[in-house]
């Protein structure tokens, strides 16, 4: 009987340390256990950019390919969403493909770039990572403000890696 039990209980371990290493090994670097951030309570999430950021004018006929604009981008590992900054990269009537803006150092990913930020974002006192991997698909009503475009040179990189 002890020996069942000795055998069924390092079984469990070795499946538990299994199911962890495969699940953590398909992640990209430095996103191991990483959950999404939960919204805040009604009422204390921002109405769509920071504070303190200057709202730009909205060209008529809504975002457009190669514009930085606050949105309300769903987690790609979870339900949820989160107010953002995104990259427009293409725009099919009312649909919007995006690629996600992140103010955390993602320097060590060759998948994310570095960009300037304080052209969009007076606030920021860091540049931001543009993320180059799948682009994320939302609607017209996801957007919340303009915040500026990406720098020509920029620009110009993202659309030959994503055939724009």
């Amino acid at each position: 009987m002890w020996l069942f039990l000795t055998l069924f209980s390092v079984t469990v371990l070795a499946l538990a340390i299994w199911w962890r290493w495969r699940k953590t090994s398909r992640q990209a670097p430095g996103t191991a256990g990483r959950r999404p951030v939960p919204k805040p309570p009604a009422g204390k999430r921002p109405p769509g950019r920071p504070t303190g950021a200057k709202k730009q004018p909205a060209p008529a006929g809504g975002p457009q390919p190669g514009e930085i604009w606050w949105a309300d981008v769903p987690y790609e590992d979870g339900p949820g969403s989160k107010v953002r900054p995104c990259v427009v990269l293409r725009v099919s009537g009312g649909s919007y493909e995006i690629l996600k803006i992140t103010s955390q150092d993602q320097s060590h990913r060759r998948d994310h770039i570095e960009i300037a930020t304080k052209s969009w974002d007076a606030d920021a006192d860091h540049n931001s990572f543009l993320d180059l991997s799948d682009p994320i698909t939302i609607t017209t009503a996801a957007f919340a403000n303009r915040a500026g475009a990406l720098d020509t040179p920029t620009w110009r990189k993202v659309k030959a890696l994503h055939q724009v």
